[in-house]
């Protein structure tokens, strides 16, 4: 029993068999299913599918591929589908100075207005950080005290993450642990606070060993808890529900199964 923290259900890679994806998620045991919307209309079908199936939740906002398009009415927008049921963050939402798709200084503007929406809404936010972590950092220590959520896909070093950890936000990890050369990552992840631990498939990408190089699903994050228990030393079971207890507490989530 355990959380997928983070998904894409609503992405054109599942539009063939989503609800076959949705069953496995169930079968394998999952409670529940955040899917992120990193698009305005994707926003919109994340919604909808929570509304949908009872496994799935959904979180809305503007990733930085995506944040030169944004304009007058996406805040408006954003705040409607934020008030919707099973809305439980902001995001897709943050920088990403790896692939420059927008230019950086709207990414820098747009992710600290994205947060400040979060702020008023009272909403966690879950943040995209690729080769961006020094002004990352810079961006939530002004807001310290302000703030929850969760860094998602983390791929920063110790300090990084004892950092972030100070700040008050969770740091998620995903398929990557699994893969020979993640060894950075591997030692971040047996040092992460156990309150603080949330595991995520970020699919349909980053699938772990030994689905690597397929399409990824929410029912294969079971292996990335299977990696994070040897890791840290402990039972699958009791990794499992320590990272769905952190979920279910940071977004706001019932206490009971969804099926």
């Amino acid at each position: 029993m355990t959380i997928d923290s983070h998904a894409h259900l609503e992405m054109e890679a599942f539009d063939g068999d989503r609800e076959a994806v949705i069953g496995r998620a169930a079968a394998a045991g999952l409670t529940a299913i955040i899917t992120v919307g990193t698009t305005l209309p994707d926003c919109e079908k994340a919604v909808s599918l929570a509304g949908l199936y009872p496994l799935v939740h959904a979180a809305v906002g503007i990733h930085p591929h995506e944040v030169k398009g944004i304009d007058a009415g996406t805040y408006d927008a954003l705040r409607i589908l934020a008030g919707q049921a099973k809305v439980v963050a902001i995001g897709e939402i943050g920088l990403d100075f790896f692939y420059d798709l927008s230019p950086r200084e709207i990414q820098l503007r747009r992710f600290a207005e994205q947060l400040d929406l979060a702020d008023e809404l009272d909403l966690p936010v879950i943040i995209h950080d690729r080769e961006a972590h020094a002004e990352t950092l810079a961006i939530l220590r002004q807001r310290k005290g302000r703030l929850r959520g969760v860094l998602h896909c983390f791929s920063g070093d110790p300090a990084m993450a004892r950092e972030c950890i100070a700040l008050g936000f969770h740091l998620s990890v995903a398929g990557p642990v699994t893969y020979r050369k993640a060894d950075q990552l591997r030692a971040v992840a047996r040092e992460i606070p156990a309150e603080r631990l949330l595991i995520e498939t970020d699919a349909p990408y980053l699938a772990p060993r030994p689905y690597r190089g397929k399409r990824n699903e929410p029912a294969y994050v079971v292996e990335t808890a299977r990696c994070l228990a040897e890791i840290r030393g402990m039972a699958v079971g009791e990794l499992e529900r320590m990272t769905e207890h952190n979920a279910r507490r940071l977004f706001g989530l019932g206490g009971k199964k969804s099926t």
